[in-house]
């Protein structure tokens, strides 16, 4: 049975996964973002860039919520969507309350740092002068599996601690 919540979702988060497969030539946690216009196009795309720039705040959410402010002349996301294959975790959450975006769209949860309604929610907390609808769960198997394939493999710099040191990938995993 077709799912109305996630269905118009999916292919928006395809190319988000994507986008997080470019991460990993430069061994970046392989987290992809696209950012929709109002009327559906894709006005920004980005993946993680830290390793690839050195840059600690260099998420994949955070890069393309910059691209499409300068594709929109504005630093007003009004209208749009973020789509993003991993929740965001507490900075790019404040960078989606902050761009004004109308809906962010996760994939995999993260248990251990997500900040839109796993761990934290800072998305819809109500002391917030803005509070994006929030769609969860968009193709999280196969954004889970990225992940999870990405640190068991020893891919990323920190892997030698284990392949339970990677987002989600702890008892309480929700990858559904």
């Amino acid at each position: 049975m077709t799912d109305p919540v996630r269905e118009p979702w999916r292919e928006p988060m395809r190319q988000a996964l994507a986008e997080a497969a470019l991460a990993l030539r430069t061994a970046d946690v392989p987290v992809g973002a696209v950012v929709l216009g109002p009327d559906g196009d894709v006005l920004a795309r980005a993946h993680n860039e830290r390793e690839a720039v050195g840059d600690p705040t260099a998420h994949a959410e955070v890069l393309a919520l910059r691209a499409a402010a300068r594709a929109k002349g504005s630093w007003r996301l009004s209208g749009c969507t973020l789509v993003v294959t991993l929740e965001p975790c507490t900075m790019c959450a404040g960078a989606v309350v902050l761009s004004r975006v109308d809906r962010v769209v996760f994939g995999a949860p993260d248990a251990k740092a997500g900040a839109a309604g796993s761990l934290w929610d800072v998305v819809r907390d109500r002391r917030l002068n803005h509070r994006p609808e929030v769609v969860r769960g968009v193709l999280a198997g196969a954004c889970g599996a990225l992940l999870t394939d990405f640190f068991r493999n020893g891919t990323h710099p920190g892997a030698v601690r284990g392949a339970e040191d990677g987002p989600g990938n702890g008892p309480d995993t929700d990858f559904g």
